[in-house]
């Protein structure tokens, strides 16, 4: 009886330490780095034309672990579920045009904001939406928890519009602005500027901004160190120019924050 006892005791103890190790946080292995991205959002993280993940957060991501002596991979994620991919441990950080809000505070750490971005509104070049007041009575897109819904929500134009439709991501907005599903999109602004690059003379940026916002990246709470050692190799690369580089490669300019 003694025996059987103690047997049931081990297999109790061995479940209750898989359990501790399945929700512990941070990396799993102290010498890699799992980075979470939305893998359609050019020009920070995007798929090319030979399907490889390219793009400035993946570019500076992988400079930014080589400076920490860490091996980086990244993991396309539901942006839906972001923080709970980060906080499952699933991934490591958020890093992927990730806008710093005081909501997303509550939930993650943030390093300092590396890049300045706003919301805008693309619409088609022959639209007749020239203002935000002009989307009174519009049919509008968005991604689905992105900060373009909080822009939204957060102008008083949002209880003029005729229809809002959240999207998994922009490049869907964008294919059902094209054909005229939809009147504009609201999106951040160096993805737009990134697909009018791209099509030319199909769209239009409307001048007002909705929201100016910047980009941080997301790290579990209760992880100061992993924090500190990545914002310690930004500031290296921003130091030694690196960052710059990288910026100016995808944006033809030095838009890095120091």
């Amino acid at each position: 009886m003694k025996r059987i006892r103690l047997v049931v005791l081990g297999l109790i103890v061995a479940v209750m330490m898989a359990a501790l190790v399945g929700c512990s946080g941070g990396a799993k292995d102290e010498g890699k780095l799992v980075i979470g991205v939305d893998d359609k959002f050019a020009p920070m993280g995007f798929r090319d034309e030979k399907n490889e993940l390219v793009g400035f957060d993946i570019d500076f991501a992988k400079a930014v672990g080589e400076e920490m002596g860490m091996e980086v991979t990244f993991q396309p994620i539901d942006w839906k579920a972001k923080e709970s991919e980060l906080n499952s441990g699933r991934i490591d950080l958020i890093w992927n045009g990730y806008t710093i809000t005081e909501e997303r505070k509550g939930k993650v750490l943030f390093t300092k904001p590396y890049l300045e971005n706003s919301q805008i509104i693309i619409t088609l070049a022959d639209s007749d939406i020239y203002s935000i007041k002009d989307l009174a009575g519009k049919n509008v897109g968005l991604q689905s928890l992105s900060s373009a819904v909080d822009a939204l929500n957060a102008n008083p134009i949002n209880s003029e519009v005729k229809s809002v439709t959240e999207f998994a991501d922009n490049v869907l907005a964008l294919t059902d602005l094209k054909t005229k599903r939809l009147d504009a999109v609201i999106i951040d602004e160096v993805v737009a500027r990134y697909y009018m690059s791209k099509e030319e003379g199909t769209f239009r940026l409307v001048e007002e901004t909705l929201a100016p916002e910047e980009y941080g990246i997301g790290v579990k709470k209760g992880n100061e160190a992993l924090l500190e050692k990545l914002q310690n190799a930004i500031d290296t690369l921003n130091a030694n120019g690196k960052a710059a580089e990288i910026s100016e490669q995808w944006f033809g300019e030095d838009k890095i924050l120091k």
